[in-house]
C-alpha cells in the first residue's frame, strides 16, 4: 500500500519521547505493548513472516532508497526524520535508517508438545540471541524463557537474533515449576556427563536446558530433566561457551532427525 509519509523535526514530538523511554528500558516493552526494530535485515525478516508494523521511522535519506521505501510502505505510519533525531532512537554505533514500531505479541502459554529450548537465568543479550537463532534454523518451534533470564523481546537480543524472534512461540517469566506440564523429554548438558551426545539416541520431539553463563543449570531445573549428555572436547577445554553449546545440541538433534550418520 502507498502510505504519506509524515516529516518530524522535533525531538519533543509524542512519538519519539515514547520510543526513546521504550528503548531506554531492555523489558519497557511489557509495559507498552509494542517493541522497536532497526535495520533493514531485521525490518525485511519482520515482514516477510507476514507481519505489519504499525509505524515505520526512517531518515529522509533512506526514503529516497526504493528498497527501504518499499519496506516502510508496508507500515500503517511513515515518519520521517533528519539523522540526529534517528541516531536518538538507536541502540547502534551507526544508526540504521530504518526502523519499525511493532504489537509485541505478548507471553503466550507454553505448548505442552512443542519442540523446545529452555533457558535457565541466562544473562547475556548476545548468547540469548544466538541460542534463538539456533532453534529457529534447527527446527525447535518454542523457547521457554525461565525468571531471570535476558528480556527476550530488548534490543539487543533482537539484534542478536537476526530475525529468529518471527519465527518462533516466545514465553517468558516461567517459574521452573511449569516445566514439569510439558509432555516430552527435558534434556541438559553436563561437563560430567557421563553419555556423549553423539553416542545417545536423542528423543523428538523434545526438549533442551541451558542454564546461566556461571553458574549452570539450577538443581531445581535439572531434576525435570531425563537425560544429562556430555559434549566431546578433545581439545581439552573444561566448557563451552553456553550458545556454542546450544548449537552443538541443537544441531545433534537435527542430524539424528534426518538419519544421517556421524562422521565421527
Amino acid at each position: 500500500m502507498s502510505v504519506a509519509p509524515k516529516a518530524i523535526s522535533s525531538r519533543d514530538n509524542p512519538l519519539l519521547v515514547r520510543l526513546r523511554k521504550l528503548v531506554a528500558d531492555p523489558g519497557g516493552y511489557r509495559k507498552a505493548g509494542v517493541l522497536w526494530i532497526e535495520g533493514e535485515h531485521l525490518c525485511e525478516a519482520f515482514v516477510a513472516k507476514g507481519g505489519v508494523p504499525a509505524q515505520a521511522i526512517l531518515t529522509e535519506a533512506g526514503w529516497q532508497r526504493p528498497g527501504l521505501r518499499t519496506l516502510a510502505e508496508c507500515a500503517s505510519a511513515v515518519a520521517l526524520l533528519p539523522p540526529a533525531l534517528m541516531a536518538g532512537l538507536s541502540t547502534l554505533e551507526s544508526p540504521a535508517p530504518l526502523g519499525f514500531v511493532v504489537d509485541w505479541p505478548g507471553s503466550p502459554a507454553p505448548d505442552p508438545q512443542a519442540p523446545s529450548v529452555v533457558l535457565d537465568r541466562l544473562q547475556d543479550a548476545g548468547n540469548v540471541g544466538a541460542i534463538l537463532r539456533s532453534a529457529a534454523a534447527f527446527g525447535f518451534a518454542q523457547v521457554l524463557a525461565l525468571k531471570g533470564t535476558a528480556a527476550l523481546w530488548s534490543s539487543k537480543v533482537l539484534r542478536a537474533g537476526m530475525g529468529a524472534h518471527f519465527g518462533l512461540r516466545l514465553v517468558e517469566g516461567l517459574e521452573p515449576g511449569a516445566l514439569g506440564a510439558l509432555q516430552l523429554p527435558l534434556m541438559a548438558t553436563s561437563s560430567h556427563g557421563a553419555t556423549a551426545i553423539d553416542a545417545t539416541r536423542l528423543p523428538w520431539p523434545c526438549a533442551w536446558v541451558f542454564g546461566h553463563e556461571g553458574q549452570g543449570v539450577s538443581d531445581e531445573v535439572r531434576g525435570h530433566c531425563a537425560l544429562e549428555l556430555g559434549i566431546p572436547q578433545p581439545g581439552g577445554e573444561e566448557s563451552l561457551n553456553v550458545a556454542a553449546a546450544a548449537a552443538v545440541c541443537l544441531y545433534e538433534s537435527s542430524r539424528q532427525r534426518r538419519g544421517r550418520p556421524s562422521t565421527g
